[in-house]
């Protein structure tokens, strides 16, 4: 029942704006300019109080780091050559769908559900993973999208151009100064923090209702499968390879669970925030998103269950 209340009202509001959409009560062109707030103004907010409130100490836990941040990035890497060798298609297609089956939702599915289960300790895992999606995952997506965009230009606009397209994308340039602050180890005001946390706060609602707003019933059946088979691999895949991962590196049973759950929730709502900012697979993410939020309750039940045997102690 955690599991339960807590992603049912993440999926009522996918549907709340699907339904506002299909009614026409609002219009679905407003879904580009969810988008467009929540790209440019609410991400980076989260992103900077997120990374900038953590212990630049606690981000280097390596066991912790090799088991998600190694299993996130190899599901990604099989998924984008999957789709660039049998699918055929292009550099920022590939980057995207790649990023819809490895990018999770840590910071509002799997942290809270940790800590409601499994009390304190566990946040800091669940923190750690939020953070190194941030400061990894997302430029790394960036970067390959921003490429791809580059190369369908003229390529006279040289490295130095796209370097600073990437530099000064708000998700990477967001990121770098979340990092620059928590290594320098000052505490961020609290004005400060109260702002960027008011920001921040729009990006679930923002985000959630835009994607049922962009989501059409034929968009939904038109991918289906290929939303379903990315599904397999996010929900079922993906934790698979974490916790081989968690095996091997000795990684200690809290932290082993955290890495799991932390793999295992639904794909992030700002896989479709970089959809729709770059125009990329947007109806496949917005099905993936719905679909993964869906079957997630399922399987995340299933998941805690396996690992039940993990002598760690629930709050």
């Amino acid at each position: 029942m955690e599991i339960a209340g807590l992603v049912l009202p993440v999926f009522a509001i996918i549907v709340t704006g699907w339904l506002a959409g299909w009614l026409g009560y609002v219009s679905r062109s407003l879904a580009d300019a969810l988008v467009h707030f929540a790209y440019n103004i609410a991400m980076p907010a989260l992103l900077v109080v997120t990374i900038a409130q953590e212990k630049a100490g606690n981000l280097l836990e390596w066991r912790f780091l090799l088991a998600f941040g190694g299993g996130s990035l190899l599901c990604f890497a099989l998924v984008f050559l999957a789709v660039r060798a049998g699918w055929r298609r292009d550099l920022g297609s590939s980057t995207m769908i790649g990023m819809t089956a490895a990018m999770t939702n840590t910071g509002f599915v799997a942290l809270p559900i940790l800590h409601a289960i499994y009390g304190q300790p566990a946040v800091l895992p669940a923190a750690v993973a939020t953070v190194f999606i941030a400061a990894v995952m997302f430029p790394v997506a960036v970067v390959l999208l921003e490429s791809d965009r580059h190369d369908a230009r003229a390529s006279s606009t040289g490295a130095a151009v796209l370097l600073k397209q990437i530099v000064l994308n708000p998700m990477v340039l967001s990121t770098l100064v979340g990092l620059a602050w928590a290594i320098v180890g000052l505490p961020l005001p609290a004005p400060l923090a109260a702002y960027l946390n008011i920001l921040a706060a729009a990006l679930t609602p923002c985000a959630l209702f835009a994607i049922g707003l962009g989501l059409s019933l034929e968009g939904l059946r038109a991918n289906l499968t290929a939303s379903i088979v990315l599904a397999a691999v996010k929900l079922v895949v993906m934790p698979m390879i974490v916790y081989g991962l968690c095996v091997a590196s000795s990684l200690n049973p809290l932290y082993t669970l955290a890495a799991v759950i932390c793999a295992a929730v639904p794909t992030a709502k700002t896989v479709y925030i970089l959809a729709g900012a770059y125009k990329v697979e947007e109806p496949l993410v917005a099905a993936t998103v719905s679909v993964t939020t869906l079957l997630s309750v399922a399987t995340l039940l299933g998941w805690l269950y396996v690992l039940s045997g993990l002598p760690v102690h629930a709050s």
